[in-house]
C-alpha cells in the first residue's frame, strides 16, 4: 500500500462537539502527506452531506496530497450565517441555497476564477466567473409502497394534492416536508413553486390539514420515512434520496411528471479566502471534466459538464424527463426571493395556508 493510500485511510471524521450550537458541524480532515514541495491548506464549508462529498474530496486529495484538506458540513442557513460572521474562515463555499449564494457573489464577496475551464462553463450554470453551479438535482417525492397499494399511483403534484384531500385523515401526521422558515433550501423551493404552480397554495393548505411534520433537512425526512414514521415525503433532494434509499424497496422515489424543480449546488471562492491558490485549484477541479466525472460516477448529484452524456449527468436526465424539469434560474431573480418584505410576506402566507381549516 502506498503512503498516499495509507494517509487517505487515516482521514479523520470529527464530530465537533465544542462548537456553539448554531455552528455545530461534522468535519472531514485529510492531512497533508509529507513529501517534496511546500505544504498548503484548504478549508471548505459545504451544505453537502459527507457520503456525497467524500468521493470528490478523496479524488482531489489524491491529486494534491500536499494540501491539508478540511471540510465542514453545515446546514444551508448555518453556512451563510457563519460566513457573514467570519468571511475569512473558508476558502470555498458550497450550498444548494441558491439565493443566499447569489447574494454573496452579488455583494462582492466572491473572487473570480480566471481559467479557460471557467470561461467555457455553460452560461446557464454560472454567474460571471464568480459563482458556478456544479450539480443538477431534481426535487422529488418519496412515497411508501403501502400508500400506493392502498390509494393508487402518485405521479404528479396534482396526484399528491388529490391524495391529501381525499385521504388526509388516514395520513394524519404521516407526511413530512421542509419548513421554509428554518431551511434555506425549503424556502427556495416554496417561492419557486408559488410562482410556478397556480395550485401550490392549495397543496400547502392540504399539507397543513394532514398535520404534516416540518423538517429542516432532507436527511431528517429520509430517516423518518425509512423508520416508517412518515409515509409520504414532499420536496426532498433527489440526490440524497437516491443515495440513501438504495436498500429500501418499500420506498419509491417519484420525480413528478407535471413539473420537477431542479436545484444546483453553487460554489464560490470568498474574496478573503485564507488559501486562495488552493481554493482556485479545488474550484477548478469541481468544474473540470475529471472532477465532474467523479461526481457522475461516484455520487448521485448529477454532473453538468457538457462533455459528459452518460448516467449520472444532466444531459441524461434531460433526455429522460424533458420539459418537466424546471431548473431554478441562476440570475438576478434570485435576489428578489431574499427581499425582507417579500420573504416575510411569503412566510406569513405559508403559515396562514398551512394552518387554514377546512371551509375557512
Amino acid at each position: 500500500m502506498t503512503s498516499l493510500n495509507r494517509f487517505a485511510r487515516r482521514c479523520l471524521l470529527l464530530l465537533v462537539l465544542s462548537a456553539p450550537a448554531a455552528f455545530a458541524d461534522e468535519t472531514l480532515l485529510y492531512p497533508a502527506i509529507p513529501g517534496s514541495g511546500p505544504a498548503s491548506a484548504l478549508v471548505i464549508h459545504g451544505a453537502l452531506d459527507l457520503p456525497q462529498i467524500r468521493p470528490l474530496l478523496e479524488a482531489f486529495h489524491r491529486d494534491h496530497p500536499r494540501i491539508e484538506l478540511r471540510y465542514r458540513n453545515l446546514t444551508t442557513l448555518a453556512l451563510h450565517e457563519r460566513f457573514l460572521k467570519a468571511p475569512s474562515e473558508a476558502d470555498v463555499l458550497l450550498s444548494s441555497a441558491m439565493p443566499w449564494q447569489y447574494r454573496l457573489a452579488n455583494d462582492g464577496h466572491a473572487r473570480s476564477l480566471e481559467t479557460l475551464e471557467a470561461q467555457r462553463w455553460p452560461a446557464w450554470a454560472r454567474w460571471r466567473r464568480e459563482l458556478f453551479a456544479i450539480t443538477f438535482e431534481p426535487i422529488v417525492m418519496v412515497v411508501n409502497e403501502t400508500v400506493i397499494e392502498r390509494f393508487g399511483e402518485i405521479r404528479s403534484h396534482a396526484d399528491l394534492l388529490a391524495l391529501l384531500e381525499r385521504h388526509g385523515e388516514a395520513l394524519a401526521g404521516r407526511v413530512v416536508t421542509y419548513d421554509p422558515a428554518t431551511s434555506g433550501a425549503g424556502y427556495t423551493y416554496a417561492i419557486e413553486e408559488s410562482r410556478l404552480s397556480p395550485r401550490y397554495w392549495e397543496l400547502v393548505a392540504a399539507l397543513g390539514r394532514t398535520e404534516a411534520d416540518l423538517a429542516g433537512t432532507t436527511g431528517e425526512m429520509l430517516e423518518g420515512l425509512i423508520e416508517e414514521r412518515y409515509l409520504v415525503g414532499y420536496n426532498l433532494l433527489g440526490s440524497y434520496a437516491r443515495n440513501r434509499l438504495v436498500d429500501q424497496p418499500h420506498l419509491r422515489i417519484v420525480v413528478p411528471e407535471d413539473y420537477a424543480l431542479v436545484t444546483q449546488r453553487l460554489a464560490l471562492m470568498p474574496r478573503l479566502a485564507p488559501h486562495p491558490e488552493a481554493a482556485e485549484r479545488f474550484l477548478g477541479f469541481l468544474i473540470s471534466e475529471t472532477g465532474q466525472a467523479v461526481l457522475a460516477r461516484d455520487t448521485t448529484l448529477g454532473a453538468i459538464h457538457p462533455s459528459l452524456k452518460g448516467p449520472g449527468t444532466a444531459a441524461s436526465l434531460r433526455r429522460q424527463r424533458g420539459e418537466a424539469l424546471r431548473p431554478i434560474t441562476l440570475g438576478p431573480g434570485l435576489l428578489a426571493t431574499l427581499d425582507d418584505l417579500k420573504r416575510q410576506a411569503l412566510l406569513t402566507r405559508w403559515r396562514r395556508e398551512f394552518t387554514r381549516q377546512e371551509g375557512r
